[in-house]
């Protein structure tokens, strides 16, 4: 992390303006939930971030809509995700696909290869077709999440930390905490752990404020204690969720309904 702003990773903090730490076990500084609310660890943030450097407590809710209007683009959940057990013990379970529409037609994952007349109907219901998507973004590899690419020849797809259109990929360094900027109201950054190279997309300028398409980052609302078994890396993986709760307002999970984030503010001491 280095001298970096976490919530941003952007700029530095030469004001060492810290979260209060609210919980920590040994070495690993992980986050946890307690009756709705989240704790968070120690977290350097710069001056642009320092709003946030007061924030002792956060608490969800759930949108209740799968639509969140706003300009320059809106956010349309076409497929809420799923995962449970079954009678057998096995997992059903099938990734959330989120359109946004404004500027450009941008899809955020593609489901289960059985969910091709899904999208379809989707897209259609805001009258697009394939061709109409500019650009593909697969949050991470498992195939609940990557399962109908072949509908989007014409776009330019994000799978983890790959960029390419056709058989032309693009130089882009995402492990250096580069964001891929589609436009001003849409970017693409890493948030790794769950895999090890997953990405979430951020959307500025709704209705509900900014909205971060997650993937798998996390499961659902109310999912801890359930993530952590599913991860790669845990440790990481819960930085980058404590560093998305302080960036947004809604968050779409991989297998849940979208959840607003609520922060509540102290005084920093």
């Amino acid at each position: 992390m280095g001298n970096k702003c976490w919530p941003c990773q952007r700029h530095p903090h030469p004001t060492k303006e810290f979260f209060k730490c609210h919980w920590s076990q040994g070495k690993n500084r992980i986050s946890t939930s307690f009756r709705g609310f989240s704790r968070f660890s120690v977290i350097p943030a710069c001056r642009c971030c320092s709003a946030m450097s007061v924030a002792s407590r956060i608490r969800t809710q759930p949108v209740g809509s799968s639509a969140i209007r706003g300009d320059p683009y809106s956010v349309f959940v076409i497929k809420e995700g799923y995962a449970y057990p079954d009678r057998d013990g096995n997992t059903k379970a099938d990734g959330s696909i989120t359109l946004l529409k404004g500027r450009q037609a941008v899809l955020v994952d593609t489901g289960n290869p059985w969910d091709k007349g899904v999208i379809l109907q989707g897209l259609g219901g805001h009258g697009l077709e394939p061709e109409d998507v500019s650009f593909v973004v697969c949050t991470h590899g498992h195939s609940d999440h990557v399962g109908n690419l072949n509908l989007f020849p014409q776009a330019t797809v994000i799978v983890s930390y790959d960029v390419c259109r056709r058989d032309v990929y693009l130089s882009h360094d995402f492990r250096a905490g580069l964001p891929f900027k589609i436009d001003d109201g849409v970017e693409v950054f890493a948030t790794p752990g769950h895999c090890g190279s997953d990405v979430s997309v951020l959307v500025r300028g709704t209705e509900e404020g900014t909205v971060v398409v997650a993937g798998d980052l996390f499961e659902r609302e109310d999912d801890e204690g359930s993530w952590q078994p599913l991860s790669e890396n845990p440790e990481l993986q819960a930085k980058h969720r404590d560093r998305v709760r302080s960036l947004a307002d809604v968050i779409i999970p991989g297998h849940g309904a979208p959840f607003r984030v609520i922060k509540e503010r102290e005084p920093a001491l």
